[in-house]
């Protein structure tokens, strides 16, 4: 599960929250007062979602999104009133009073989301694609397969032996 950041301008509120969430399953790595704290914490992170109120002592919650990290996500927790006037799209948003189930299905559909950017984000770059090409171009000339059988055959020795497709395809090519 991605790590979540609780921030609230009332060190009690950010506390029970974090409480709610850690009773139901939540990787809760830090509890902040400020933007400038969620923003230092999120410095150590490589992605999560932000759970905070629609104001702290030195920004508002637009602010902190601006300056948010790619990766993360942010979820508001505020008023009908707020909500209302709330301009952004891409914040997702409970409204208070809280609904601990509300808190925690938006939480997982946040979650969900992130890990379906995550592995779309890991798509192999330039250079890993031409690493398995030539493996499968060695395996299609030395031992007369398809590319469908040669791309299987990676695939296979990959999950057979633990490593990455890239890695497996370097050590095809290392033995010719």
């Amino acid at each position: 599960m991605s790590s979540v950041v609780v921030v609230f301008p009332k060190l009690e509120d950010a506390k029970s929250i974090r409480n709610l969430l850690v009773r139901n399953g939540v990787d809760v790595v830090g509890i902040c007062t400020t933007g400038g704290e969620a923003l230092d914490c999120m410095e150590n992170l490589r992605g999560g979602i932000i759970v905070c109120s629609y104001r702290f002592r030195d920004m508002l919650y637009t602010d902190l999104k601006d300056q948010m990290r790619p990766g993360f996500e942010m979820l508001l927790l505020a008023s009908q009133r707020v909500l209302a006037e709330k301009g952004q799209d891409d914040i997702m948003a409970v409204c208070m009073p809280l609904k601990v189930h509300e808190l925690l299905d938006t939480i997982n559909m946040m979650e969900s989301a992130l890990q379906r950017a995550r592995k779309k984000k890991r798509r192999r770059d330039p250079v890993e694609k031409a690493v398995v090409e030539k493996a499968k171009a060695l395996l299609m000339e030395r031992n007369h397969m398809t590319e469908e059988e040669a791309h299987r055959y990676v695939q296979k020795c990959s999950m057979d032996s633990g490593n990455t497709l890239v890695e497996t395809a370097e050590m095809i090519i290392s033995m010719w």
